[in-house]
């Protein structure tokens, strides 16, 4: 990966990424915007591009308006906001050279986290992180037949949150969750990617 400031100018290539998190939010309004954390071995600084010209890309985006939250086959209702993160815990193997390379990064274990903040209507949510037992969140966007993402996540268990009292103003409840392997599938979660690109 390359990144280029021309005016500088200053060309820096990094080689051997990976890709250690990766994160979204969810709101009323807006494009939907993911955020990666990569690791790279190594950095190359150049006063010229090593990538060539870029070329325009050009893309659909997802807008928040065309999203929609399901728990167990059922629009969860009254959100207010939500964040999806997936970690794949990347441990940095720092080892001494003479380079000042990392030797690597080796993959820890997954974790998937995330926030949803709710309008307190109901007690469902409260029901089920008391009782402990786990749900499945889909979280999916659509523009059509030719344009979609759902990620699922296939058994999330929820905390017991703090429930505060403001003022005259509605309540609002946040539950930090955490996702776990399911029992079937025998996966943590499920990304379904739908466009009109023939290949990567």
């Amino acid at each position: 990966i390359e990144t280029a400031m021309p005016e500088v100018p200053r060309y820096a290539m990094y080689t051997g990424c990976v890709c250690d998190q990766l994160s979204w939010q969810m709101a009323r309004s807006g494009l939907l915007t993911a955020t990666a954390r990569l690791v790279a071995q190594g950095e190359s600084v150049a006063a010229t591009t090593a990538a060539g010209t870029p070329t325009a890309l050009s893309l659909q985006r997802f807008g928040h308006f065309n999203g929609a939250i399901t728990r167990n086959g059922s629009p969860l209702g009254n959100v207010i906001s939500a964040e999806v993160t997936y970690s794949n815990g990347l441990d940095r193997i720092e080892t001494i050279r003479s380079d000042g390379r990392i030797e690597g990064a080796d993959p820890g274990m997954a974790a998937l986290t995330g926030r949803v903040e709710v309008r307190f209507a109901d007690s469902t949510l409260i029901t089920q992180a008391i009782d402990g037992t786990p749900c499945e969140l889909v979280f999916a966007w659509s523009l059509g037949a030719n344009a979609s993402f759902t990620f699922t996540a296939h058994a999330v268990y929820l905390p017991r949150p703090r429930i505060e009292i403001p003022g005259p103003q509605g309540i609002q409840a946040t539950f930090d969750w955490q996702a776990a392997k399911a029992v079937s599938p025998a996966r943590m979660c499920t990304a379904v990617l739908v466009n009109t690109v023939v290949s990567y």
